[in-house]
């Protein structure tokens, strides 16, 4: 096997294992980790929860003979840290562990590692290889990016919308365009997305929980747009079951696990701020209309997963457009689900 081959072999295996903590780790980034001695795994982990042991620890601890560390190659899907934080540094961990060589899919660009973790491995005579897999791992930890460059989350339109194109019926009425798994499938999206956000009218109209039920997994920050605070109390999102942020233009308190904060809700660029202010990495923009085509308007989004039913309306409100081909397409029953990607 080629060394290029051999390199890209190990790197998918870590990549699947970082995969493991979509849901857990935010807003870290998703990491996983592969230790090689003589083209054998000999030890492999992946960064869990967030507080917790980065992946180069746990694949470290997975190692059953610790003497085959030395001289043995480490896979890691993002540049070792060189800092103290919530955990001591694995750049350092590596070095004493005497390890041959470190291979890295993406340099961290969080500017309190972006390449010291490299640069300290270098010096201490270790083999670095960088940037194998490289593309595909920026796709995983694309949140993370997202909020550490961009400096706010990453944003995630959802929708689903009739054969026909409509997103809901005239009088906002949208159950149920899309079916039973693809229902399930959301729910799943919402355990891995730190945040999920609806506007006004959906709050009213939907009186949505915007909860995980269909799935295991942590429930996300519910985002209530309300500019006026105008939204009755006795609605599902303000059940105090899950932390709520009501987005206003009046006023900035808090009420057990509802948190009203005062903002432009005019400006997506402000109420994202104000999520990148509070740590969150990710949000699902799920409705309605009105937020969505906000979103789009002003160029404040990252990627959407629109599904398509087979019903039709005939009449109604229209689905937002967008002015991209969708990167993927596939079929969920009778649904279709696109993918779209700035």
């Amino acid at each position: 096997m080629q060394h290029i081959e051999r390199d890209e072999l190990f790197m998918r295996r870590a990549l699947e294992l970082a995969s493991n903590g979509l849901g857990f780790v935010s807003p870290n980034p998703l990491v996983g980790c592969v230790i090689v001695s003589n083209d054998e795994i000999i030890g492999e982990g992946w960064h869990k929860r967030f507080g917790g042991h980065h992946a180069e620890v746990n694949a470290v601890d997975d190692v059953t003979h610790r003497e085959r560390i030395a001289g043995s190659t480490v896979y890691v899907t993002l540049e070792p840290c060189s800092h103290f934080g919530k955990t001591p540094p694995c750049a350092d961990m590596l070095i004493r562990e005497r390890v041959a060589r470190v291979v890295i899919a993406n340099g961290d660009t969080n500017p309190i590692v972006d390449g010291r973790g490299i640069e300290k491995l270098r010096a201490a005579g270790i083999v670095v290889t960088t940037d194998v897999l490289g593309e595909k791992a920026r796709d995983l930890n694309r949140r993370f990016f997202a909020f550490v460059e961009k400096k706010r989350p990453y944003v995630m339109l959802k929708w689903a919308q009739t054969a026909d194109g409509f997103i809901a019926r005239k009088d906002f009425n949208s159950k149920w365009i899309s079916n039973e798994m693809s229902r399930r499938l959301v729910h799943k999206w919402r355990a891995e997305e730190d945040a999920i956000m609806v506007g006004f009218n959906t709050a009213l109209k939907d009186d949505p929980k915007l909860n995980v039920r269909d799935w295991q997994g942590r429930n996300p920050v519910r985002i209530v747009l309300d500019p006026k605070l105008e939204l009755p109390s006795n609605l599902q999102l303000f059940d105090n079951s899950q932390k709520t942020i009501i987005i206003n233009q009046v006023k900035s308190s808090t009420d057990g696990n509802l948190e009203f904060t005062k903002a432009n809700c005019s400006s997506c660029s402000d109420i994202l701020s104000i999520l990148y202010q509070k740590r969150l990495q990710s949000v699902i923009v799920e409705g309605g209309a009105n937020v969505l085509h906000k979103f789009i308007a002003q160029d404040c989004w990252d990627e959407a997963r629109v599904f398509t039913g087979i019903d039709k309306f005939g009449e109604g409100i229209k689905a937002p457009g967008l002015n991209c081909a969708p990167v993927d397409e596939v079929k969920i029953e009778k649904d279709v689900l696109s993918v779209f990607r700035k």
